[in-house]
């Protein structure tokens, strides 16, 4: 019984570091999606931005209502100085969102005219099994 059991708590051990493992590889891919899309928006091609998000937040938003809402905001903080990712955090459930893969980013970033802003990136895993942008917030 005893083996059993020793068996069992290895196998949990396991399971719980290969979910670790997935969960880790998830951040990591996420985490070059985000780069990639913070670059379109960092380049002021929010058309491109929009068109590489997830489709969840197409469904949301029109391109032409995305620009609208990010380009003054973008514009008034100046370009990007400096970005440092300061936590991502893989979830399979978000407030207000359906279940799914997500990775929620938080970077500080320093613009030319705001110098400590926080920015909150969400990829989620979406349809075509690419991590696309989901949300996006300033702070």
């Amino acid at each position: 019984m005893k083996s059993g059991l020793l068996m069992l708590l290895i196998g949990a051990l396991l399971l719980g570091n290969a979910l670790a493992f997935a969960d880790d590889q998830s951040e990591k891919a996420a985490v070059e999606s985000a780069k990639r899309w913070l670059a379109l928006l960092d380049a002021a091609d929010y058309g491109a931005s929009w068109n590489e998000a997830a489709g969840l937040f197409r469904s949301a938003v029109s391109k032409t209502q995305w620009t609208q809402k990010v380009q003054p905001v973008r514009e008034s903080l100046g370009k990007v100085e400096s970005r440092t990712l300061k936590s991502a955090t893989y979830s399979t459930s978000l407030p207000g969102a359906p279940d799914g893969q997500y990775v929620v980013m938080q970077y500080q970033t320093s613009f030319e005219r705001k110098k400590s802003a926080l920015e909150t990136v969400t990829m989620m895993l979406d349809k075509d099994g690419k991590w696309r942008a989901s949300g996006y917030f300033i702070k």
